[in-house]
């Protein structure tokens, strides 16, 4: 196999801007909020790398990128904030609690039950942060 047999990966770091908001929503700025000043150019490698090239590949949809996400830090464990946000984004993309839940109890029997029930924890305090009423206090008055 030669260069030219290859398919082109994209690589574009306007729809990975544009993709990061539409599943992170407002808090799309928070998500890598902080790396820049840390490790300069990082979240930018990330948000062009993974949102601007892994997901504009063919052949999944969204939402099975999300499950497959899901899985992965679950399986992973000890990424709670990265599960936590994929959580958020799998709700605003329009899974339902019930599916969230039941990728995470899926993996139980694959991955084990403690990463199992840690990712069910992160999913409840996901949920139960979404539930909870906006403060209504611009982020930059709290600071």
């Amino acid at each position: 196999m030669t260069p030219a047999d290859l398919t082109p990966a994209p690589l574009d770091r306007e729809a990975g801007y544009a993709l990061l908001a539409e599943l992170a929503g407002p808090a799309a700025a928070d998500t890598l909020g902080g790396l820049d000043g840390l490790a300069p150019g990082f979240a930018d490698w990330i948000v062009t790398s993974l949102f601007g090239g892994t997901y504009q590949r063919p052949g999944l949809a969204l939402r099975d990128r999300q499950i497959a996400n899901l899985a992965a830090l679950t399986a992973l464990g000890g990424v709670e904030p990265q599960l936590a946000d994929h959580v958020r984004n799998s709700l605003r993309i329009g899974m339902t609690r019930e599916e969230i839940t039941e990728v995470i109890v899926h993996l139980a029997p694959y991955v084990g039950v403690p990463k199992a029930l840690a990712g069910l924890r992160v999913a409840t305090a996901t949920f139960t942060a979404a539930d909870a009423p906006a403060s209504g206090t611009p982020a930059e008055a709290r600071a």
